[in-house]
């Protein structure tokens, strides 16, 4: 009898909107914060107490979320199966990792690969590096494109393929791009040049634009014809990026970028054509 009024519940909520504000529940759950109660979530969302819990009610019939002994709730079993099988499907992601506990053996730092969503960076997959001081587990979330390497690497190409994106960017954010620190860019013209430079030199550097004190380095991922589909990252303090050892860690990035690419199909070496020897 339980089961049929959950399932008569769940009927109920047929209609674009119930699925929008479900979604929007599934997305508040997050690291920062994995457990709601009700009168906490209806409140975030702007939604009845009433609503939220039949909503919640639909989400744990299909095991999306789990209700806790005092009211509390946290995603299911079915939302983490979901999660990873999507992360299975992707393939630069399972491309990506062996090179990224590669790297981050190599140096010690975290290293992760991320792709771009709209006018942000989502972290797929993250490999954390040995050092006590470094960063926490960040799979899923999403900063700002411009204020990140990874970010920088996947609008440069983007750009290359849309000259007006920075400029919608902009516009999107008032006119200014958000500053997470004083030496975030945040004009139209100064993120142009630097995505230019960024296109040039194949690598991208972030020194105290996300956080201040941290660095990251970014390098691009291609698939088999040469499309940039992610980008990997390589980061920490700024006390152990150092000057002299950037080099290092720059070179480190852009070969794992490559090999990873290589996974993928794509070839870094021109195609022979006999009619274009002399040109070599």
């Amino acid at each position: 009898m339980k089961r049929h009024s959950k399932s008569a519940s769940v009927r109920r909520l047929a209609g674009t909107q119930a699925v929008v504000r479900a979604l929007r529940i599934l997305h508040a759950f997050s690291d920062a914060r994995p457990e709601w109660s009700l009168a906490d979530l209806s409140r975030e969302l702007g939604l009845s107490k009433p609503t939220a819990f039949r909503l919640l009610l639909a989400l744990e019939h299909e095991g999306l979320v789990v209700r806790q002994d005092v009211g509390i709730y946290r995603l299911g079993p079915a939302a983490i199966e979901i999660g990873a099988r999507a992360q299975r499907a992707n393939s630069f992601a399972s491309a990506a990792r062996p090179e990224l506990e590669a790297l981050t053996r190599a140096t010690g730092e975290t290293s992760s690969v991320e792709v771009l969503a709209g006018d942000e960076t989502l972290i797929l997959d993250e490999v954390q590096g040995g050092h006590l001081i470094g960063t926490s587990p960040s799979v899923g979330t999403r900063w700002p494109a411009h204020a990140t390497s990874t970010g920088k690497v996947l609008l440069a190409a983007a750009t290359e393929r849309d000259r007006e994106l920075v400029r919608r960017m902009v516009r999107r954010a008032g006119g200014r791009l958000k500053g997470m620190t004083p030496d975030t860019i945040r004009s139209a013209s100064r993120l142009t040049a630097e995505l230019a430079q960024v296109s040039k030199v194949g690598y991208s550097t972030a020194i105290g634009e996300l956080e201040a004190g941290y660095v990251a380095l970014g390098a691009a991922v291609r698939r088999h014809d040469g499309v940039v589909v992610a980008a990997i990252s390589l980061g920490g303090p700024s006390t152990r990026f150092t000057n002299a050892r950037l080099p290092g860690l720059i070179k480190a990035v852009r070969e794992s970028a490559t090999r990873i690419s290589q996974r993928l199909g794509w070839s870094s070496l021109p195609i022979f054509s006999p009619s274009r020897r002399s040109a070599s």
